[in-house]
């Protein structure tokens, strides 16, 4: 066995992992964390940040990830409306995303890999002894893949940012019980 298979069958178990954890955040009940959030939410600003600079190598991909941004943004803002926050007395606070905007995202995101990957593999030439080597030496970023990686930055920026507004709102908002209600 080639010894860049081995790396790969070494990966596969790390990014099949990943991506289980991120398909499960789409799905059910989620307990809001709010340092998690807030350090999401920092985190995908840097990176919003540094795809748009990418634009200083070639205009077309921070085009394509500043649109992705604005699409993800709106995306967000849709999905904090159908976003139902709930209180649970054992479980604390949670809330409940929309099981349709996380597949959707869930779906663009494993489609473009796999449509990049089949791509990449394509253009290999027969004989590279190093092919991801190869395909990362020749490969120049898309604008489109820059859009659905802003598509998705964009999202998790307005709406982890939304979460926190909003579940601040909703503890606002609920009673709060005191020594003479059961009085």
């Amino acid at each position: 066995m080639p010894a860049h298979m081995l790396s790969y069958l070494v990966a596969l178990p790390f990014i099949a992992w990943m991506m289980w954890r991120r398909i499960s955040r789409q799905f059910g009940r989620q307990p809001i964390r709010r340092k998690r959030m807030v350090f999401r939410v920092a985190i995908f600003a840097v990176v919003g940040g540094l795809l748009l600079l990418s634009g200083l190598h070639r205009l077309a991909l921070a085009e394509g990830a500043l649109a992705g941004m604005l699409i993800g943004g709106a995306i967000g803002l849709l999905g904090l409306k159908l976003t139902r926050f709930e209180t649970d007395p054992v479980r604390g606070d949670g809330y409940v995303p929309n099981t349709w905007i996380g597949a959707l995202l869930t779906l663009l995101l494993l489609g473009r890999l796999a449509w990049r990957f089949a791509f990449i593999g394509s253009q290999i030439p027969p004989g590279v002894e190093d092919p991801m080597g190869h395909a990362m030496a020749t490969h120049s970023a898309s604008p489109l893949t820059m859009l659905v990686v802003g598509v998705l930055v964009g999202y998790y920026l307005v709406y982890y940012s939304g979460l926190l507004i909003h579940h601040r709102r909703f503890q606002r908002a609920q009673p709060t019980s005191t020594a003479s209600d059961g009085i």
